[in-house]
Protein backbone atom coordinates (compact mmCIF):
# COMPACT_ATOMS: atom_id res chain seq x y z
CA UNK A 1 0.00 0.00 0.00
CA UNK A 2 1.19 3.22 -0.97
CA UNK A 3 0.81 5.84 1.56
CA UNK A 4 0.70 9.55 0.19
CA UNK A 5 -0.05 12.88 1.27
CA UNK A 6 0.29 15.26 -1.68
CA UNK A 7 -1.72 15.73 -4.71
CA UNK A 8 1.46 15.56 -7.25
CA UNK A 9 2.37 12.48 -5.33
CA UNK A 10 -1.26 11.18 -6.20
CA UNK A 11 -1.49 12.38 -9.92
CA UNK A 12 2.00 10.73 -10.61
CA UNK A 13 0.59 7.07 -9.57
CA UNK A 14 -2.96 7.10 -10.96
CA UNK A 15 -1.65 8.27 -14.02
CA UNK A 16 -0.16 5.03 -14.34
CA UNK A 17 -3.03 3.06 -13.16
CA UNK A 18 -4.81 4.71 -15.84
CA UNK A 19 -3.01 4.15 -18.40
CA UNK A 20 -2.91 1.04 -17.96
CA UNK A 21 -6.76 0.94 -18.00
CA UNK A 22 -7.13 -0.10 -14.78
CA UNK A 23 -10.83 0.17 -12.70
CA UNK A 24 -10.12 2.57 -10.09
CA UNK A 25 -12.49 2.46 -6.82
CA UNK A 26 -12.40 4.65 -4.33
CA UNK A 27 -13.32 4.78 -0.76
CA UNK A 28 -13.53 8.18 1.07
CA UNK A 29 -13.23 8.52 4.75
CA UNK A 30 -12.35 10.72 7.82
CA UNK A 31 -10.74 8.01 9.31
CA UNK A 32 -11.00 6.33 12.90
CA UNK A 33 -11.60 3.29 10.78
CA UNK A 34 -13.62 0.50 12.19
CA UNK A 35 -15.21 -2.78 10.49
CA UNK A 36 -18.29 -0.36 8.80
CA UNK A 37 -15.22 1.04 6.54
CA UNK A 38 -13.03 -2.06 6.05
CA UNK A 39 -16.47 -3.30 5.00
CA UNK A 40 -16.66 -0.53 2.30
CA UNK A 41 -12.71 -1.73 1.09
CA UNK A 42 -13.57 -4.78 0.78
CA UNK A 43 -16.45 -4.46 -1.83
CA UNK A 44 -14.05 -1.88 -3.42
CA UNK A 45 -11.46 -4.58 -3.02
CA UNK A 46 -13.97 -7.68 -4.84
CA UNK A 47 -15.09 -5.10 -7.85
CA UNK A 48 -12.03 -3.15 -9.09
CA UNK A 49 -8.30 -3.48 -9.81
CA UNK A 50 -7.16 -0.72 -7.63
CA UNK A 51 -8.52 0.59 -4.35
CA UNK A 52 -7.62 4.24 -3.37
CA UNK A 53 -8.64 5.32 0.01
CA UNK A 54 -8.61 8.62 1.87
CA UNK A 55 -8.52 10.07 5.34
CA UNK A 56 -9.25 13.66 5.53
CA UNK A 57 -11.15 15.02 8.38
CA UNK A 58 -13.01 17.93 6.51
CA UNK A 59 -13.51 20.78 8.63
CA UNK A 60 -15.54 22.83 6.31
CA UNK A 61 -18.65 20.19 7.00
CA UNK A 62 -18.58 20.91 11.07
CA UNK A 63 -21.28 23.42 11.48
CA UNK A 64 -19.93 22.80 15.52
CA UNK A 65 -16.64 23.79 15.90
CA UNK A 66 -16.45 21.43 19.51
CA UNK A 67 -17.46 18.02 17.27
CA UNK A 68 -14.54 18.58 14.88
CA UNK A 69 -12.22 19.23 17.69
CA UNK A 70 -13.24 16.30 19.29
CA UNK A 71 -13.41 14.19 16.04
CA UNK A 72 -11.11 11.04 17.18
CA UNK A 73 -8.20 10.59 14.89
CA UNK A 74 -5.97 6.84 14.96
CA UNK A 75 -3.68 7.65 11.82
CA UNK A 76 -1.28 4.64 12.86
CA UNK A 77 -4.05 2.08 13.75
CA UNK A 78 -5.94 2.91 10.08
CA UNK A 79 -3.00 2.50 7.99
CA UNK A 80 -2.50 -0.70 9.88
CA UNK A 81 -5.99 -1.71 9.29
CA UNK A 82 -6.13 -1.03 5.58
CA UNK A 83 -2.53 -2.64 4.67
CA UNK A 84 -4.48 -5.78 3.20
CA UNK A 85 -7.41 -4.16 1.45
CA UNK A 86 -6.01 -0.46 -0.49
CA UNK A 87 -3.42 0.26 -2.98
CA UNK A 88 -3.18 3.52 -2.71
CA UNK A 89 -3.93 5.77 0.95
CA UNK A 90 -3.90 9.48 0.43
CA UNK A 91 -3.75 11.96 3.33
CA UNK A 92 -3.83 15.14 2.97
CA UNK A 93 -2.92 18.15 5.15
CA UNK A 94 -5.66 21.23 4.66
CA UNK A 95 -3.65 23.32 2.84
CA UNK A 96 -2.76 20.85 0.21
CA UNK A 97 -6.93 19.56 -0.41
CA UNK A 98 -8.38 23.29 0.06
CA UNK A 99 -5.88 25.52 -1.88
CA UNK A 100 -7.48 25.52 -5.08
CA UNK A 101 -10.15 24.30 -4.42
CA UNK A 102 -13.22 25.26 -6.56
CA UNK A 103 -16.30 26.08 -5.53
CA UNK A 104 -19.42 24.60 -6.53
CA UNK A 105 -22.96 24.59 -6.05
CA UNK A 106 -25.24 22.02 -5.26
CA UNK A 107 -29.07 22.43 -5.70
CA UNK A 108 -30.41 19.82 -3.17
CA UNK A 109 -34.07 20.62 -3.14
CA UNK A 110 -35.85 19.40 -0.15
CA UNK A 111 -32.41 17.53 1.18
CA UNK A 112 -31.20 21.12 1.55
CA UNK A 113 -34.02 21.57 4.11
CA UNK A 114 -35.14 18.23 6.15
CA UNK A 115 -33.05 15.89 9.07
CA UNK A 116 -29.35 16.36 9.02
CA UNK A 117 -29.70 19.70 7.14
CA UNK A 118 -32.12 20.87 9.62
CA UNK A 119 -29.86 20.80 11.78
CA UNK A 120 -26.78 21.11 10.89
CA UNK A 121 -26.87 24.00 8.85
CA UNK A 122 -24.02 23.92 6.30
CA UNK A 123 -22.83 20.39 6.65
CA UNK A 124 -23.90 19.19 3.04
CA UNK A 125 -22.56 21.92 1.13
CA UNK A 126 -18.79 20.94 3.07
CA UNK A 127 -19.65 17.37 2.30
CA UNK A 128 -20.30 18.38 -1.41
CA UNK A 129 -17.47 20.35 -1.75
CA UNK A 130 -15.09 17.62 -0.28
CA UNK A 131 -16.52 14.67 -2.27
CA UNK A 132 -16.56 16.40 -5.76
CA UNK A 133 -12.70 17.53 -4.75
CA UNK A 134 -11.72 14.05 -4.35
CA UNK A 135 -13.20 12.80 -7.10
CA UNK A 136 -11.78 15.62 -9.39
CA UNK A 137 -8.08 14.20 -7.39
CA UNK A 138 -8.66 10.11 -8.10
CA UNK A 139 -11.01 10.11 -10.92
CA UNK A 140 -12.33 6.81 -9.78
CA UNK A 141 -14.68 4.46 -11.63
CA UNK A 142 -16.93 3.57 -8.57
CA UNK A 143 -17.02 5.51 -4.91
CA UNK A 144 -18.30 3.70 -2.04
CA UNK A 145 -20.30 5.14 0.46
CA UNK A 146 -22.00 3.57 3.80
CA UNK A 147 -26.25 3.40 3.66
CA UNK A 148 -25.51 5.25 7.71
CA UNK A 149 -24.93 8.48 6.19
CA UNK A 150 -28.22 7.83 4.00
CA UNK A 151 -29.07 11.60 3.03
CA UNK A 152 -25.28 12.20 2.74
CA UNK A 153 -25.57 9.58 0.07
CA UNK A 154 -28.63 11.29 -1.88
CA UNK A 155 -26.86 14.49 -1.73
CA UNK A 156 -23.68 12.94 -2.87
CA UNK A 157 -25.49 11.51 -5.88
CA UNK A 158 -27.20 15.17 -6.57
CA UNK A 159 -24.18 16.12 -7.04
CA UNK A 160 -22.91 13.43 -9.29
CA UNK A 161 -25.79 13.72 -11.57
CA UNK A 162 -25.65 17.78 -11.59
CA UNK A 163 -22.11 18.13 -12.92
CA UNK A 164 -22.73 14.78 -14.62
CA UNK A 165 -19.63 13.75 -13.09
CA UNK A 166 -18.56 9.95 -14.55
CA UNK A 167 -18.70 7.77 -11.30
CA UNK A 168 -20.71 4.95 -10.54
CA UNK A 169 -21.90 5.55 -6.58
CA UNK A 170 -22.25 2.17 -4.68
CA UNK A 171 -24.71 2.29 -0.93
CA UNK A 172 -23.44 -0.30 1.06
CA UNK A 173 -25.07 -1.87 3.85
CA UNK A 174 -24.89 -0.66 7.82
CA UNK A 175 -22.21 -2.38 9.43
CA UNK A 176 -23.48 -3.47 13.45
CA UNK A 177 -22.14 -4.24 17.02
CA UNK A 178 -23.57 -7.42 18.09
CA UNK A 179 -26.05 -5.36 20.31
CA UNK A 180 -27.43 -4.04 16.97
CA UNK A 181 -25.45 -0.42 17.16
CA UNK A 182 -24.83 1.61 14.16
CA UNK A 183 -20.74 1.46 13.68
CA UNK A 184 -19.78 4.80 13.76
CA UNK A 185 -16.00 6.41 14.76
CA UNK A 186 -17.95 8.18 17.33
CA UNK A 187 -18.89 5.14 19.35
CA UNK A 188 -15.53 5.47 20.97
CA UNK A 189 -16.76 8.65 22.68
CA UNK A 190 -19.62 7.30 24.48
CA UNK A 191 -19.21 6.52 28.35
CA UNK A 192 -20.06 3.09 29.43
CA UNK A 193 -23.73 4.01 30.55
CA UNK A 194 -24.71 5.37 27.20
CA UNK A 195 -22.91 3.00 25.07
CA UNK A 196 -25.36 0.25 26.82
CA UNK A 197 -28.12 2.85 25.97
CA UNK A 198 -27.25 3.43 22.58
CA UNK A 199 -28.51 0.41 20.91
CA UNK A 200 -32.07 1.36 21.62
CA UNK A 201 -31.94 3.73 18.68
CA UNK A 202 -31.91 0.59 16.08
CA UNK A 203 -34.73 -1.54 18.92
CA UNK A 204 -36.74 1.70 18.55
CA UNK A 205 -36.31 1.91 14.36
CA UNK A 206 -37.28 -1.74 14.13
CA UNK A 207 -40.33 -0.84 16.65
CA UNK A 208 -41.59 1.46 14.14
CA UNK A 209 -41.14 -0.75 11.83
CA UNK A 210 -42.71 -3.69 12.89
CA UNK A 211 -45.77 -0.98 13.84
CA UNK A 212 -46.50 0.23 10.02
CA UNK A 213 -46.10 -3.41 8.68
CA UNK A 214 -48.71 -4.18 11.56
CA UNK A 215 -50.95 -1.39 10.45
CA UNK A 216 -50.50 1.52 12.08
CA UNK A 217 -50.15 4.77 10.55
CA UNK A 218 -47.44 7.10 9.99
CA UNK A 219 -47.89 9.22 12.48
CA UNK A 220 -49.00 6.48 15.09
CA UNK A 221 -45.79 5.11 14.47
CA UNK A 222 -43.86 8.15 15.05
CA UNK A 223 -45.85 8.66 18.49
CA UNK A 224 -45.51 5.54 19.59
CA UNK A 225 -41.56 5.48 19.24
CA UNK A 226 -41.01 8.41 20.41
CA UNK A 227 -43.01 7.61 23.64
CA UNK A 228 -40.85 4.44 23.71
CA UNK A 229 -37.43 6.69 23.60
CA UNK A 230 -38.81 9.36 26.51
CA UNK A 231 -38.34 6.23 29.01
CA UNK A 232 -34.46 6.77 28.42
CA UNK A 233 -33.86 9.88 29.84
CA UNK A 234 -29.94 9.92 28.73
CA UNK A 235 -31.03 9.80 24.74
CA UNK A 236 -32.20 13.46 23.57
CA UNK A 237 -33.69 12.87 20.55
CA UNK A 238 -33.40 14.94 17.81
CA UNK A 239 -35.25 13.72 15.14
CA UNK A 240 -37.31 10.80 14.29
CA UNK A 241 -38.23 10.93 10.55
CA UNK A 242 -40.42 8.47 8.17
CA UNK A 243 -39.44 9.47 4.64
CA UNK A 244 -39.51 8.37 0.92
CA UNK A 245 -36.49 5.82 0.59
CA UNK A 246 -35.65 7.25 -2.79
CA UNK A 247 -36.14 10.51 -1.95
CA UNK A 248 -36.26 11.33 1.28
CA UNK A 249 -39.31 13.08 1.02
CA UNK A 250 -41.77 12.60 4.48
CA UNK A 251 -44.42 10.30 4.14
CA UNK A 252 -47.69 10.93 5.58
CA UNK A 253 -49.12 7.52 4.66
CA UNK A 254 -47.58 4.62 3.14
CA UNK A 255 -48.87 2.24 0.34
CA UNK A 256 -48.05 -1.47 -0.33
CA UNK A 257 -44.93 -1.63 -1.38
CA UNK A 258 -43.88 1.73 -0.83
CA UNK A 259 -40.03 1.44 -0.06
CA UNK A 260 -39.36 3.47 3.67
CA UNK A 261 -36.41 4.70 5.30
CA UNK A 262 -36.97 5.57 8.62
CA UNK A 263 -34.32 7.66 10.33
CA UNK A 264 -33.19 8.97 13.76
CA UNK A 265 -30.58 11.24 15.08
CA UNK A 266 -29.83 11.82 19.01
CA UNK A 267 -27.19 12.81 21.49
CA UNK A 268 -26.27 10.08 23.92
CA UNK A 269 -23.81 11.92 26.67
CA UNK A 270 -23.06 14.92 24.42
CA UNK A 271 -22.18 12.34 21.49
CA UNK A 272 -24.51 12.27 17.79
CA UNK A 273 -25.71 9.60 16.73
CA UNK A 274 -27.72 8.65 13.15
CA UNK A 275 -29.11 5.42 12.13
CA UNK A 276 -31.95 4.53 9.49
CA UNK A 277 -33.52 1.05 8.45
CA UNK A 278 -34.80 0.67 4.84
CA UNK A 279 -38.67 -1.30 4.85
CA UNK A 280 -40.93 -2.31 2.34
CA UNK A 281 -44.20 -1.29 3.56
Amino acid sequence: MKVISTISELENVLVKYKSENKKIGLVPTMGALHQGHVSLFKYAKRENDIVVGSIFVNRIQFNNPDDFAKYPKNPEQDIAMLTNMCDVLFMPEENEIYSGMKKIEVNLGILSEIMEAKFRPGHFNGVAQIVYRLFELTKPDVAYFGQKDLQQCKVIEAMVNQYNLPVELKICPIIREDDGLAMSSRNVRLNSDARSIAPKLFIALNHAGDLMQFGDSVQQAKQKTETLLSKFASIKLEYFEIVDAGTLEPVSDVKPQDKIALCIAAYLDGVRLIDNIIIIS
